[in-house]
């Protein structure tokens, strides 16, 4: 069944309403298998060089599957890449097409913008696709990390523990 709104051009189709809310899963899926409870703070801190921002460090998922390693990419920005998946994870990649999970690139392109939060990209293996993601410092062990499907809609928080 095909809608038309009067006075637009576009037309919708159903089947656009059920792939965002596929899409929206798959990020919220991908955002809590990138999440997890770290060791403690004094521990987390060892693994930040001085000087360098707060939320560049290792990152780990509440399921344990994920370990991802922030720092600068190539252009100065914010990029985290996996630097662990357990077999499970690499399982589910495989799965999607994802040859081998390790190396991928998660976060891509964050900048800081002028209320001190870090905006970019996530992707989303399991899709192939990136969406618009939001990183907030909330502690020097956490960050909420924010995806969303489209633009600021739709979205998904986590929150995400330093481990050493």
């Amino acid at each position: 069944m095909m809608l038309r709104f009067r006075g637009m051009r576009a037309v919708y189709d159903r089947m656009m309403v059920g792939d965002t809310i596929m899409a929206m899963a798959r990020i919220t899926a991908v955002l809590a298998g990138m999440l997890t409870v770290a060791a403690g703070a004094s521990a987390a801190q060892a693994n930040v060089r001085p000087g360098a921002p707060a939320v560049i460090g290792r990152w780990a998922n509440p399921r344990g599957t994920l370990a991802v390693q922030t720092g600068r990419c190539a252009d100065g920005a914010l990029c985290g890449q996996i630097v662990w998946a357990s077999p499970q994870a690499r399982a589910e990649a495989r799965g999607a097409g994802l040859p081998d999970l390790v190396g991928t690139q998660l976060l891509r392109g964050y900048r800081r913008n002028k209320s001190g939060a870090w905006e970019g990209r996530v992707f989303v293996p399991d899709m192939g696709r990136t969406f618009s993601s939001r990183i907030h410092q909330t502690s020097p062990a956490t960050l909420t990390i924010t995806g969303c499907v489209v633009g600021t809609f739709l979205c998904k928080s986590q929150i995400w523990h330093r481990v050493a």
